[in-house]
């Protein structure tokens, strides 16, 4: 299949293809001609790439459950089963993570700091600078 027709049956950008080859999560080859040419089976790889993404699995971790697999073959049913269990627990993760800070920006939203004594965002003298940069209280992980 050429480039243009992998986008057009899987729904995805022919640059988002190119990157995603890129990355290692698919592979093409040359033609005589050197135009990219894919199996068949690289639309049910896409599948699983973009499926993945939706549930918020960042590219390297589906670049490394896809290269678990026997010799990087598409997955299977079976397969995708075990790949969705191994993530399972991040996600979780992930969902109580963004659970916490939604519900602790609730108490923080249009408040206009003007309630420093309760204020869950305080942080007196930058005492959390020492723990390194970005975030501390909302999102200790």
């Amino acid at each position: 299949m050429t480039v243009g027709e992998v986008a057009a049956r899987s729904g995805v950008a022919v640059s988002a293809l190119h990157f995603y080859e890129a990355k290692g999560l698919i592979k093409s080859w040359r033609n005589p001609g050197n135009q990219r040419r894919y199996a068949r089976e690289v639309l049910r790889r896409v599948a699983v790439i973009k499926v993945a993404q939706r549930t918020g699995i960042p590219l390297a971790a589906i670049r490394k459950a896809l290269k678990s697999l026997p010799g990087e073959r598409t997955p299977t049913a079976s397969d995708w089963k075990k790949l969705s269990a191994a993530w399972r627990s991040y996600l979780s993760h992930r969902i109580d993570r963004l659970t916490r800070l939604r519900d602790q920006l609730n108490g923080c939203i249009g408040c206009g700091c003007l309630s420093l004594g309760v204020c869950p965002l305080r942080n007196p003298r930058d005492k959390l600078a020492k723990q390194g940069p970005g975030p501390r209280i909302l999102d200790p992980d």
